[in-house]
């Protein structure tokens, strides 16, 4: 069976292993939990939560492989 091809200028969600949703969920926890310095933690915050966001829109709107 022929894959079709995507349009161009469209956009598409790329799937995300799982792994990927459970590192930004513990690198959440963790930042929120072990680091002191404020600066660090919103940083980290931001890029784990940012992370958990994109995990969530994979599983929602990406086409299931198969």
């Amino acid at each position: 069976m022929a894959r079709k091809k995507p349009e161009i200028g469209k956009w598409h969600a790329s799937p995300l292993k799982g792994s990927f949703m459970v590192t930004s969920i513990v690198g959440l926890l963790v930042t929120a939990y072990m680091i002191k310095s404020l600066n660090i933690r919103i940083s980290l915050l931001l890029v784990f939560g940012a992370m958990f966001v994109a995990s969530i829109i994979s599983m929602t709107k990406a086409p299931i492989p198969q």
